[in-house]
């Protein structure tokens, strides 16, 4: 119940003992996923009764938390051209406060005050306690028409407006083929025609690893056994159908490397554009090597990080030589979508660049504090882990909506590179807009930023 904090361990011990069977929640003394107790029908009987509520409850969290309203900002595309970038602060306020009384309180007084804003929270999983892999519709209807594989759940729906999240389909922009531009030709890249679009642009090595990563293979959520949150038996889901055209669509999961399950974060996904210069991957475990990442999440059905699990729904151990090593080659050539006003170093040219992009540029560098983490000369980002602590400004322990609102800990920078298409923002979607994530920062950071210098800092991440 929100509001109320209690310890992970008793939390999870009342959810098994009084919540309806079929939900299947972790044990907190479990480090491995449960099998089934009950035939799959069962369980979706009771998954499909439950999911009007479940989705509702979803809902008025959010609307709680956020102005969810379609209010584009004026000018401002994504890099496809085929979607606006949303405007406006969408985090709510705390009755009384204002941005400017915020900012005059020091982290103990907002925490002792109740006044961090919710949004400003972790944001829970749908259906925190079964977890899992969940797609927009938007790309859940594009995969079935060219592949005929359903990726819908019986148990969930995905949670966000679509206008909160990234154009679909997203481009594509290789390393190797900067004079094309947007290689997608409009269209969301398969296993049915990934061969058509890019035969003649790729390297033999580079559509080997293209057709793996848009191999489906058996997930948690989705497989051909009994613990499944699907009707029909299912191959499975590939690569790319979370990183929709080397980006992402906003699906989201949980971290893998939590437990219980109850602590365990939810997970947008990330953008592949940039691979190339980034050294460490995933949020938290910090692996070294894209080659380390792809491996690691084929062995333990993508996010779930349970090998065991894994081995009975037909697990896929791709040899490091040839399938990761290809896999590797192709994402390593995912470039960010251009940035004109950018010059060698990634600063502004001042021929090209307005007063206000400019005067943005200077707060990223200086009293924004962006800098510190985000490194222009390193494509926006410093390859480091950083805990921001913002359990200074709340009371850890909260239950909202069956998550234990816990601190974040350590979590890596993400590059800024094309960050205005990649909404929601922070490793859990918790903001959803740039304007969410300019608030954010000024008040945890506690720079002190005046409102025209956060609109000149907007436009400036507008630029990148």
């Amino acid at each position: 119940m929100p509001g109320r904090r209690i310890s992970p361990f008793f939390y999870m011990a009342a959810l098994l003992l009084a919540g309806p069977a079929g939900a299947d929640p972790l044990p907190p003394d479990t480090t491995y996923r449960p099998l089934p107790t009950m035939p799959l029908s069962r369980a979706r009987a009771i998954d499909e009764a439950q999911k009007p509520e479940v989705m509702a409850r979803q809902r008025a969290l959010l609307e709680s938390r956020y102005d969810l309203a379609d209010r584009p900002r004026d000018g401002a595309m994504m890099s496809g051209g085929t979607k606006p970038v949303q405007d406006g602060v969408r985090v709510k306020l705390p009755e009384g406060a204002s941005w400017e009384s915020l900012g005059a309180l020091s982290p103990a007084e907002i925490r002792d005050q109740n006044l961090l804003p919710k949004g400003f929270l972790p944001l829970p999983h749908v259906k925190q306690a079964t977890g899992g892999q969940v797609f927009p519709q938007f790309a859940i209807d594009e995969i079935k028409a060219q592949e005929q594989r359903d990726l819908t759940r019986f148990d969930v729906d995905f949670d966000l407006p679509d206008h909160l999240v990234p154009e679909f389909p997203p481009p594509i922009f290789l390393t190797t083929q900067p004079q094309l531009g947007d290689v997608s030709r409009g269209e969301l890249l398969t296993i049915s025609n990934h061969y058509e679009l890019f035969n003649g642009l790729l390297t033999p090595v580079q559509m080997e690893g293209l057709r793996i990563l848009l191999t489906p293979f058996p997930q948690e959520e989705f497989n051909q056994t009994e613990d499944r949150k699907t009707v029909e038996q299912h191959r499975g889901v590939a690569c790319l159908d979370c990183h929709s055209n080397f980006h992402g669509n906003a699906g989201f999961h949980q971290s893998p490397d939590i437990r219980p399950q109850a602590n365990r974060f939810r997970l947008d996904t990330p953008s592949l554009r940039g691979m190339f210069n980034q050294q460490i991957h995933g949020s938290k475990r910090s692996l070294r090597s894209i080659e380390d990442f792809t491996e690691f999440e084929q062995h333990t059905a993508y996010f779930n990080g349970d090998h065991v699990s894994a081995a009975r729904k037909g697990q896929h151990i791709p040899d490091r030589s040839h399938k990761v090593a290809f896999m590797a080659q192709m994402q390593n050539i995912i470039d960010f979508p251009p940035a004109p006003k950018l010059d060698p170093f990634g600063r502004l040219d001042p021929a090209l660049a307005s007063e206000q992009e400019l005067a943005g540029e200077a707060i990223f560098m200086g009293k924004g504090r962006c800098a510190d983490c985000h490194n222009p000369m390193t494509a926006f980002m410093d390859n480091q882990m950083h805990d921001l602590k913002l359990e200074r400004f709340y009371k850890p322990g909260e239950v909202v909506n069956d998550m234990v609102t816990l601190p974040d800990g350590p979590i890596k920078t993400f590059t800024l590179r094309g960050i205005k298409d990649s909404p929601p923002y922070l490793h859990d979607g918790r903001l959803m807009t740039l304007a969410d994530t300019v608030e954010f920062f000024n008040l945890v950071l506690g720079t002190g930023l005046t409102g025209d210098e956060k609109e000149d800092l907007l436009a400036y991440l507008l630029t990148l």
